[in-house]
């Protein structure tokens, strides 16, 4: 931001730091004067103006302005904001997108175009900004949560549980996320991982998710292994796959394909011989 560092309003809450809470005290016989002063100043704004309704607009607007400066006089100055909520989002980006100097007069602080603009920020999902008079802002903050990594057109990027994009760089740290792949593969992603979830043993084994044709998943696991999930009912083939597992250990077998889409049979696909088989991390102890 270009304004000098004293002019930042202090940030009560932030990230990497544990948390704890942040309370502002406000002495009855502050707000009692604050309030005294601000009708004082309601009254002594009164003024004359035209009788034209183009008079009568601009003088209440200076009216406005008035009593605003007048009450930034009387302590409603921004001083603190305290945020709640952020934990990816950088401290500087929400300062930027809140553009708020300290000492500005609270009362001039547009609220709803403040949240408007938090909100276009990539991590955040939603946002509350309200007046704590007479000097502080409140900032509540609900971050997206990552998901997993979608590959599309050579392209990776970080999708949360709407299928939301949240970044397209700076991946690297996310890179334990299942990747979807697929034009539509964010649109029922979480559904998938809902799915794969319910079998614990299996969901380390899973690296990727193909959605197919646009009304099904190919699952990659660990040793290059396809499973092919029907179109309906793919939470049962996914358990189908586990009691397999459990029962017949076909994850250890020389095996490509394993395609789950009839309901009453798993058909098996042998690798080609002399086809190395990478190996299956989820069995690592």
């Amino acid at each position: 931001m270009s304004e000098s560092k004293n002019k930042v309003p202090r940030v009560l809450a932030t990230a990497g730091q544990p948390r704890r809470k942040v309370r502002m005290v406000i002495t009855r016989t502050r707000v009692t004067a604050a309030m005294v002063g601000l009708l004082v100043t309601l009254v002594g704004t009164g003024v004359w103006w035209s009788l034209t309704p183009d008079g009568l607009a601009r003088g209440m607007e200076k009216a406005k302005w008035d009593m605003i400066a007048r009450t930034a006089q009387l302590g409603f100055r921004v001083e603190d904001i305290l945020v709640v909520g952020r934990v990816e989002t950088p401290r500087e980006e929400l300062l930027e997108a809140v553009r708020l100097s300290r000492g500005a007069p609270i009362l001039a602080f547009d609220i709803e175009a403040a949240r408007q603009r938090v909100e276009a920020l990539p991590w955040i999902r939603s946002a509350r900004v309200e007046r704590m008079l007479p000097d502080t802002i409140l900032l509540n903050v609900e971050e997206r949560q990552p998901l997993a990594l979608w590959q599309h057109q050579g392209q990776f990027a970080l999708i949360d549980h709407e299928g939301v994009v949240i970044l397209r760089d700076g991946l690297e740290r996310f890179s334990d996320l299942i990747v979807v792949v697929g034009k539509e593969a964010p649109v029922h992603a979480a559904a998938l991982l809902k799915t794969l979830g319910n079998e614990p043993e299996l969901l380390p084994l899973v690296e990727a998710a193909v959605w197919v044709g646009g009304r099904r998943w190919n699952i990659r696991l660990a040793g290059d292994i396809d499973v092919r999930l029907p179109e309906k009912n793919a939470k049962s083939a996914w358990t189908r796959l586990a009691e397999y597992e459990r029962a017949h250990r076909v994850l250890e077998r020389d095996v490509q394909v394993l395609d789950l889409r009839l309901p009453d049979r798993l058909i098996v696909r042998k690798a080609p011989k002399g086809t190395p088989r990478a190996k299956n991390k989820g069995r690592e102890t």
